[in-house]
């Protein structure tokens, strides 16, 4: 994937930033931001994102128009971003959004920023500020650009960010359950059944509920959790989990054809426009 971005950020901006015959700035006695500006594109091509961020940052010093200024250093952030340099690729990002506030690409450097911190995700059990960072940008570019063609791809993220919020809901939850504090555990639980019920972890968040309150003797709140979770995921393992734990004379949930659900969206790259 990040292959085939690369090429294709690569060819739309070859031919737009080779050198001319009629150079608006060809300063003298100093480095030509033409040659630079290329050298770097040749790095960025054989991934040699080191010298290719040097290149870009050179050419952008140099460049007396604001358009292929901004134009370098949006590349060197991205050079940045290609050999994981998240901190400083993001630095870059943001100095570039506040001297180019105008710039064509002020999109895709919004885009570049919630990939970033998606990038930076760990699992359920570890820091938590990644995962609301990468939220927030997020939320934040579908917001202003919720018909853009990076929306979609933002958009399949965000889907898997709600799933890891849920599963460190879920982590928490369990833990709670293993040490006995039941009502902790029950709070935990019941946020995934609410904020985030359209993740793969709404179905074993449903039977935690209906084995705990089952386990505090509270039957009619655990056949309410079965009747929620049979209606919707009746073929499920956690169903047939949640069946077995109440009593013979309970009849149960009646089988109901569940619900297709739309599919995921498919992620959708395309290259960032620099004409």
């Amino acid at each position: 994937m990040l292959k085939f971005l690369k090429l294709l950020i690569f060819f739309a901006l070859l031919q737009s930033c080779s050198p001319k015959t009629d150079v608006i700035y060809q300063p003298n006695n100093k480095i030509d931001p033409y040659s630079s500006y290329k050298e770097g594109l040749e790095a960025f091509e054989q991934n040699n994102f080191f010298f290719a961020n040097k290149k870009f940052s050179e050419a952008e010093i140099n460049f007396k128009v604001p358009r292929l200024a901004a134009k370098s250093a949006i590349m060197a952030s991205y050079s940045l971003y290609g050999i994981n340099f998240y901190n400083q690729a993001e630095e870059n990002l943001n100095r570039y959004l506040t001297t180019y506030p105008g710039d064509i690409n002020v999109m895709y450097a919004h885009y570049l920023l919630a990939i970033i911190s998606f990038e930076q995700i760990s699992d359920e059990r570890h820091d938590l500020k990644p995962l609301l960072d990468a939220e927030k940008k997020i939320d934040f570019f579908l917001k202003k650009y919720p018909n853009s063609e990076y929306a979609m791809d933002l958009s399949f993220k965000k889907d898997l960010v709600n799933n890891q919020f849920a599963a460190k809901e879920l982590y928490v939850a369990k833990y709670y359950i293993s040490v006995q504090k039941w009502i902790p555990a029950i709070n935990r639980l019941k946020i995934i059944v609410k904020n985030y019920d359209k993740t793969v972890f709404i179905e074993e968040a449903l039977h935690r509920l209906v084995e705990i309150h089952f386990h505090l003797g509270l039957k009619e709140e655990a056949k309410k959790y079965a009747t929620i979770l049979g209606y919707n995921y009746n073929s499920s393992k956690w169903f047939e989990k949640s069946y077995k734990i109440l009593n013979k004379n309970y009849e149960g949930i009646s089988k109901i054809e569940p619900k297709k659900e739309k599919s995921l969206y498919k992620k959708v790259l395309n290259a960032i426009k620099l004409n």
